[in-house]
């Protein structure tokens, strides 16, 4: 696959020089890496735990369950899920504090429905 970018305008597809979209690209990178790339490796743990078992679990999960699977203490977990949902990209939880959506999943019902080629389905977020 060769490196092209295109653009659709009306009728019209356009070529965009390469000079012009890898910049952006680099700039985004460095924005995402200022902010995701503070975050302490056992948060991203947690995030990436959540994104996985969401879709196999089917529901919401509780922070004791997370604790455990990741053997980490219930406080460390407990902030690893405060500091995620504050970004408000990466999770939420519902009143009872249980994880309901990760993104790109949710166990809550949405317009939109994906499958994995391992065989769940969820809502996506």
């Amino acid at each position: 696959m060769s490196n092209k970018l295109m653009l659709g305008l009306w009728r019209h597809v356009l070529h965009v020089p390469p000079f012009i979209w890898q910049k952006q690209i680099e700039k985004g990178k460095k924005r995402f890496e200022k902010s995701y790339g503070k975050m302490p490796q056992d948060f991203r743990n947690v995030h990436h735990f959540v994104v996985r078992e969401l879709p196999r679990v089917g529901q919401p999960l509780r922070e004791d369950l997370i604790s455990g699977q990741l053997g980490l203490g219930s406080g460390r977990v407990r902030s690893a899920l405060d500091y995620l949902e504050q970004r408000m990209t990466y999770l939420y939880r519902n009143k009872a504090g249980e994880v309901i959506w990760a993104y790109p999943v949710t166990v809550e019902k949405t317009p939109h429905r994906i499958a994995f080629n391992t065989g769940e389905e969820l809502y996506a977020a």
